[in-house]
């Protein structure tokens, strides 16, 4: 098959499920896993989908990544709860706070579930689409899996990429589902640039020269940018507190980079938030939300801008065609996948 060729979600699952199994995660695990690291892909957030592979499989063969956890309710309330990852692949302790804030929103109008002993674990907007096309309001957020960020004015890395996303159901095809990093770039993007041989844009890092740094493969050398500056600064720490501090979890100086130390404990902290309309008295929050979309969407453009779009805008058909059609996987991410096949040992193929 052309290196280029698509390739289909399902044989994609097999593949990652049986590389997550050679190093002793169990097959239901490795499946659930799997399916959530393809759907990233599916929806367009390939940063943190099989790309992550390589990563993962590192910290299990380490030590650093438990393979056979038992994810449990460490502490639980009505409306919340803390589960404990037992430093599993986060994917499983992040599935089970967002199935978990669900139920508790059906049942007590919200469901705010926190996670400590985590890891990295695919974009947030898995943990929040879910929400929305249920007809509930979904919000998580999570304390970066390393640090790249200073405090405003500051020079030691204390603070990492902090991502937080929010999501709601609306009347249409696609729902609201906003994703972001609350850096300019999240470092997974300056990561498959470097994979893929490609310079990074002005304004993503500086150095601590204060110079833009535009190399990936020096980015252990600068900086990562906050978003709006002081504001973007203040809104990671509010995260780190809510995901980190709240949970008993890693925040500061007590993150672990989980690229480089495979061997200790993350302790990532995250939470995985659900609201339900009906306990505000709203029965048709989706039309009334879609009415305000319209509204947006039939903005007039400024000149040379494209039509509004709201975040999660098209997302359903483009997981539809992918489905269908297939993954369009870069060329460099292809080899990196045929090459852990024989670093780790397994007979897998996702073509």
């Amino acid at each position: 098959m052309a290196e280029t060729a698509p390739i289909k979600p399902e044989a994609l699952r097999r593949f990652v499920a049986q590389a997550l199994a050679s190093q002793g995660v169990p097959s239901g695990d490795a499946a659930k896993v799997a399916s959530l690291m393809v759907e990233a892909d599916v929806y367009g957030y390939a940063t943190h989908g099989v790309f992550r592979l390589r990563q993962y499989l590192a910290r299990l063969a380490g030590g650093g990544c438990n393979p056979t956890p038992a994810v449990k309710v460490a502490h639980e309330t009505v409306a919340t709860a803390v589960i404990d990852g037992d430093d599993g692949l986060g994917h499983l302790a992040m599935a089970a706070a967002r199935d978990l804030a669900m139920k508790k929103a059906r049942e007590a109008g919200i469901g705010w579930v926190g996670v400590r002993r985590g890891n990295h674990a695919g974009p947030l907007a898995l943990y929040v689409r879910p929400q929305a096309e249920a007809g509930l309001l979904g919000m998580a957020a999570a304390v970066g899996s390393a640090n790249h960020v200073p405090p405003y004015g500051g020079s030691d890395l204390l603070l990492g990429t902090n991502p937080i996303a929010f999501s709601a159901p609306g009347d249409g095809t696609d729902p609201f589902v906003f994703d972001m990093a609350t850096t300019v770039a999240a470092m997974g993007k300056i990561k498959t640039l470097l994979q893929q041989g490609d310079p990074m844009p002005e304004g993503w890092m500086v150095g601590r020269d204060g110079r833009p740094l535009t190399d990936p493969a020096r980015k252990s050398e600068g900086f990562l940018l906050p978003i709006g500056g002081p504001k973007g600064f203040g809104l990671s720490v509010a995260i780190g507190l809510m995901a980190g501090v709240l949970n008993g979890a890693a925040f500061g100086s007590d993150v672990v980079d989980f690229t480089s130390d495979t061997t200790s404990s993350t302790n990532t902290g995250q939470f995985v938030m659900a609201l339900n309309p009906v306990a505000f008295g709203i029965a048709d929050f989706g039309p009334r939300a879609e009415r305000v979309f319209d509204e947006m969407r039939a903005s007039e453009p400024l000149p040379g801008h494209a039509p509004v779009r709201l975040p999660g805008d098209g997302k359903t058909a483009m997981a539809k065609a992918r489905k269908d059609r297939g993954l369009d996987l870069k060329p460099a991410l292809r080899r990196d996948l045929e090459a852990l096949k024989a670093e780790y040992e397994f007979e897998a193929s996702f073509i």
